[in-house]
């Protein structure tokens, strides 16, 4: 079935005809005096195609630029453990924050298996008979509070060995609650800024500050 249109234009295959006329009829439906050639039209087509493929591949490379950015950006929020020069050291401060976490949590058995590590680790460390000493009473304590008031006494302790450290990266920071071991207050050692108190756990979480960076 053909048709014809307002301009004169007649298709009688029963189709819309090829591409080329179908575009050069738009061209002279809006502006009859602009007749097209047949190269003319696949050299505007061929600039269409590669207009619209420019966009969309610098749109894809934009995503991916920004999406790289954002993980950048979660990488860097991301703080570092610290590490120290003296590797006996940095095992025992990895077992004081395990230790540290399982009062955080009020976990009594974890508590104790931690502490059981450190004393174990401090034996390899210079000067660490002392806070091996404090670690073995919190192993022996019998309750939360125990561990906790033992904690303290042990916090001193691995303050003093930490500051006579020497890190090769990161920082450690010395926090402070004033209402910790009955208001008379207690240190403790973290890997972050943010406060989470091990003398209160979700009594008192944020109760505390830092003191001191130790780096």
């Amino acid at each position: 079935m053909g048709w014809t249109n307002r301009l004169g234009y007649s298709n009688s295959s029963g189709d819309l005809g090829s591409h080329h006329t179908n575009f050069e009829s738009l061209i002279l439906m809006v502006n009859p005096a602009c007749r097209l050639t047949g190269y003319q039209i696949k050299t505007k087509m061929k600039n269409t195609i590669l207009i619209v493929s420019m966009v969309l591949v610098s749109f894809g490379a934009f995503a991916q630029h920004d999406h790289g950015s954002h993980d950048d950006k979660k990488g860097m929020g991301q703080k570092m453990e610290p590490m120290f020069k003296d590797k006996d050291l940095g095992i025992a401060y990895g077992h004081y924050i395990h230790l540290k976490e399982a009062l955080v949590a009020s976990q009594t058995n974890e508590g104790r298996k931690a502490a059981t590590k450190l004393e174990t680790s401090l034996g390899s460390v210079d000067y660490g008979q002392e806070a091996k000493t404090e670690a073995a009473n919190v192993v022996s304590a019998t309750t939360l509070d125990g561990q906790r008031k033992a904690f303290a006494s042990l916090s001193n302790e691995m303050s003093t060995l930490v500051k006579g450290g020497e890190l090769s990266m990161g920082e450690v920071y010395l926090e402070y609650c004033p209402m910790a071991n009955n208001n008379a207050g207690a240190y403790w050692l973290s890997n972050q800024k943010e406060i989470k108190n091990p003398y209160f756990g979700d009594k008192m979480l944020k109760c505390g500050s830092v003191k001191e960076t130790i780096n």
